[in-house]
């Protein structure tokens, strides 16, 4: 099968709106804190191009040279802001500008790392294709609805215009959109636990925070998911062994694929970690065995935190990738690493799990609009995805080495950075461990019920991260507008259910980033 696509006008073109979305994510991550999902936009723009009656814009008119586009910006997007510039961000504010370039090459090698892993688990009973991936979901649609037109344009449409309206009254339409796609176990653990965190002054009379609940929650959720993770590969092996036939759809990535991505991706995690303790030049203030341990925890903590991360995004469309970071820098901090490891450890975690999460949804994306293609042909679709994520990335790369200082030096700095250099500065006090692992417990024995498939304890951190208690609200009040459809219509509402819910997600993205650009002005 010969790649047509990407030739020199292609990626000329991908490279400047990489560029575009490089900006737009430095923009936004420094001014708000914030990145909107760019997916939509690239959609829209792809759309756009489609239809201007020029030659050389034809092949724009294929759905899946829209979803390379698409993916292109969404990866340039979120690799800018997310896995590059909150990494550099940290050591300039602790006043260690010298550990910034240091930094971008171990946040640039845990960034590509991150994808290619994600590239070789997607659609496996890990992260399956048929899971929720909500963003992907709302960008196909978006992009089938320009396409095909009609009714499914019509309901989408209205989604659109109902998600704008409820995001301009502060609903959470992105969460209520979820609510009517995702797993409702998980989901509703989900909402529980921004509300329980939203209210929880009015509720206990203190900040769940504060006593470091949500943090020990994802913790022994995040050891139990685990757990859940090889359990499931070792029940695989035995099946196959047994040659056990199976009702469950075919994947399109193996077990061996699964366990070759995460030991890879550990080692080279590891090489990663190394690179990074050397250039960052800390080789002297550890002794050697603090320094192993440094390696051998960094690596752990960049694969545990896009497993996580991973999980949360799959289920919810919403990615903890700031708390999970958070959790990493307390346990580094436990274990008595210095503060400039410390520095490198957080940038070097902080690196994981945006990107993995956001290819998911570019992949997600893609499925649907590969819907009916073999095995083959799926593979080779999702492979030119990695290559237009592949070009995001590297521009992203390149944008943040040249532009970063001048957002630095106009104090446009991640908001998310002072939280970390204030809590490496401040250090550990009282029995922070002891709180940790007593809510760890809890954590766990609901993981521990809800199992591998509803991954109801990493949800319920999630929410309990997430100070949104609307965004709670919203995901209850569609949780239960969607049972009482599927009782009153059954189960042939859901075909516009969905196609409605994705317009709601479009809609609250579509808003957030348009506001987002005025407010940035």
């Amino acid at each position: 099968m010969k790649n047509k696509t990407f030739d020199p006008a292609f990626i000329i073109f991908s490279i400047l709106i990489a560029i575009f979305g490089a900006i737009i994510g430095m923009q936004l991550i420094t001014t708000l804190g914030i990145t909107p999902n760019t997916s939509i936009i690239g959609a829209l723009v792809a759309i756009l191009i489609a239809r201007i009656p020029m030659q050389m814009f034809y092949k724009y008119r294929s759905l899946e040279n829209q979803n390379l586009v698409q993916t292109t910006i969404s990866a340039a997007t979120f690799g800018a802001a997310n896995s590059l510039l909150i990494p550099i961000g940290l050591p300039y504010v602790m006043g260690m500008p010298e550990l910034i370039i240091p930094m971008l090459i171990g946040a640039g090698i845990a960034l590509l790392i991150d994808s290619l892993i994600l590239y070789k688990v997607f659609d496996t009973k890990l992260f399956g294709a048929d899971e929720t991936w909500p963003p992907g979901v709302a960008t196909a649609e978006a992009l089938k609805a320009g396409d095909e037109g009609g009714s499914k344009a019509k309901f989408l449409g209205l989604g659109i215009f109902g998600g704008m309206i409820g995001s301009h009254l502060g609903i959470s339409m992105s969460a209520f959109g979820v609510a009517f796609i995702g797993n409702i176990w998980a989901l509703s653990m989900f909402g529980i636990g921004l509300l329980l965190r939203g209210y929880s002054v009015q509720l206990f009379g203190m900040d769940l925070n504060q006593y470091y609940v949500p943090h020990g929650m994802m913790i022994g959720a995040g050891m139990v998911a685990l757990l859940q993770f090889i359990i499931t590969l070792r029940k695989s092996k035995k099946e196959n062994a047994k040659k056990v036939k199976s009702t469950e759809r075919e994947y399109t990535r193996t077990d061996k694929d699964i366990k070759s991505a995460f030991g890879y991706g550990y080692l080279f995690y590891s090489i990663g970690a190394v690179i990074v303790a050397v250039v960052g030049g800390i080789l002297g203030d550890m002794p050697i065995w603090q320094l192993i341990l440094f390696v051998l925890f960094a690596a752990f903590a960049a694969l545990v935190s896009e497993i996580i991360v991973g999980i949360a995004a799959m289920h919810s469309g919403w990615f903890p990738a700031f708390a999970v970071t958070l959790i990493s820098l307390l346990i580094g901090m436990l274990l008595g690493f210095p503060p400039v490891a410390l520095a490198l450890l957080t940038g070097y975690t902080a690196a994981t799990g945006p990107a993995f999460a956001d290819l998911g949804y570019d992949f997600k994306s893609g499925v649907i609009i590969r819907n009916g293609s073999t095995i083959t042909q799926e593979l080779f679709g999702r492979k030119q995805q990695l290559k237009s994520a592949f070009i995001g990335f590297g521009v992203a790369i390149v944008m943040v080495f040249l532009f970063a200082n001048n957002f630095f030096e106009r104090d446009l700095i991640p908001p998310v950075d002072k939280v970390y250099a204030t809590t490496i500065e401040s250090g550990l006090a009282g029995n922070v461990g002891l709180l940790i692992l007593l809510w760890a417990i809890p954590g766990a024995l609901i993981q521990l019920i809800g199992g591998p498939k509803r991954q109801m304890g990493i949800l319920f951190a999630t929410g309990l991260l997430i100070i949104n208690p609307i965004a709670g609200w919203a995901v209850l009040s569609g949780i239960l507008i969607r049972v009482i459809i599927l009782k009153v219509r059954g189960p042939e509402a859901e075909s516009t259910m969905y196609t409605t819910a994705a317009g709601f997600i479009a809609g609250d993205a579509l808003y957030s980033f348009f506001t987002s650009i005025w407010k940035a002005r």
